[in-house]
């Protein structure tokens, strides 16, 4: 019984050192030169930290053993010594130039963005980036991953079924592996902030300034990070993905993007069915409108409006184009004029309002939509 007892209890003790066996609390080491780098100087300020706690602590319960009362010690009678206060100055000045100086360097090497080999532009929306690749003139927006989407709001599904929830989305950042890259940052609506773990640097991205920051990651791969700035209700479903190519895989995707972003201007020109638009626009409505105005269009009484009944929705197509295009100033309502091509919003449009509970029988075209931009 006692054995079994005792075998119960150390099963007990050792779970939960099992249970966190892979977890870590330390900084992420990355992928590129410059977060080993700051890695490296973390490690270094840490070890003279455990260093010196080693010794005052050390020296502070030698001290109680030792020279406690019951022994019959007697406490120095001295008051000062200079020896000691040159010390206690002296040491501390060397151990904090010592950490400066290539604490300074690496901040140089942080903000140096020069003789970049491409640049990236991203700009923060609640709660999606969008990316633009001037030299390649590719520009797409990245919103949370689908299946991320249905977990949150689908009770029956189990989040840690889903493979990266929260981290995962529909269009990655891609770069070419050993380049310099240079990311420009700013929003389009309140302060974000980007951040990738593995990179080791985070920018914030604010209204009405450009900030900038570079990375060269050298280990083709996929790195995960989110915003951490509170940017809203929904801060928690901006996550980033960035995927590290190497340069023929990265031309490729180039090619692949091109080629999409032809067709779909083409596609800007062409008159749709009324079904068409109504798949279309569900697509759209799930990845833009769904977190404010719900899966069946009831909203959030009190904050965010209904679409079923709306007299937007009903009435007349005009008022309908101009607050997607425009948004409503006061309100949550953005303008998706700049995030939305014209045939997205005339989707959209047509979609709510032959969907969610409303029949109106409107097909919008995006000509119709590009007529009021």
């Amino acid at each position: 019984m006692k054995k079994r007892i005792a075998g119960s209890l150390l099963t007990t003790l050792l779970t939960p050192l099992a249970a966190h066996a892979d977890w870590e609390v330390n900084m992420t080491q990355g992928v590129t030169d410059l977060s080993k780098e700051v890695y490296g100087l973390h490690m270094a300020a840490f070890w003279i930290c455990v260093a010196i706690g080693v010794v005052v602590f050390g020296a502070m319960i030698w001290s109680i053993i030792y020279h406690r009362k019951d022994r019959g010690v007697k406490p120095a009678t001295f008051h000062e010594s200079t020896t000691i206060e040159i010390l206690w100055t002296i040491v501390p000045v060397i151990i904090l130039i010592s950490l400066a100086i290539p604490a300074a360097q690496a901040l140089v090497k942080i903000e140096d963005s020069s003789n970049a080999d491409m640049t990236i532009k991203v700009t923060g929306y609640q709660w999606k980036w969008q990316y633009e690749y001037p030299e390649e003139d590719i520009n797409f927006f990245s919103n949370l991953a689908q299946s991320s989407r249905d977990a949150a709001t689908d009770p029956t599904i189990d989040p840690a079924s889903v493979d990266n929830y929260l981290l995962e989305v529909d269009n990655p950042v891609v770069i070419p592996v050993g380049k310099k890259v240079r990311f420009l940052f700013t929003s389009n609506d309140v302060i974000h902030a980007w951040w990738v773990p593995d990179l080791a640097v985070k920018k914030d991205a604010i209204p009405g300034f450009v900030n900038d920051m570079w990375a060269q990651v050298n280990t083709p791969g996929t790195y995960r990070g989110q915003c951490t700035e509170l940017c809203g209700k929904d801060h928690g479903f901006m996550p980033i993905t960035l995927i590290a190519k190497e340069q023929a895989d990265y031309d490729a995707w180039v090619a692949e993007k091109q080629a999409a972003a032809k067709k779909e201007k083409e596609m800007q020109t062409v008159t749709m069915t009324k079904d068409e638009l109504i798949v279309r626009g569900k697509k759209v409505y799930t990845t833009n409108c769904i977190a404010c105005h719900g899966a069946t269009g009831a909203g959030v009484p009190g904050v965010f409006p209904a679409m079923t009944g709306s007299p937007i929705v009903l009435g007349p197509v005009e008022p309908h184009i101009d607050i997607l295009l425009n948004g409503r100033s006061g309100t949550a309502m953005q303008a998706f004029g700049k995030q939305l091509s014209d045939l997205d919003i005339a989707a959209v449009i047509t979609y709510t309002r032959n969907s969610l509970g409303n029949d109106v029988g409107t097909v919008v075209q995006a000509a119709d939509v590009a007529a009021q931009r």
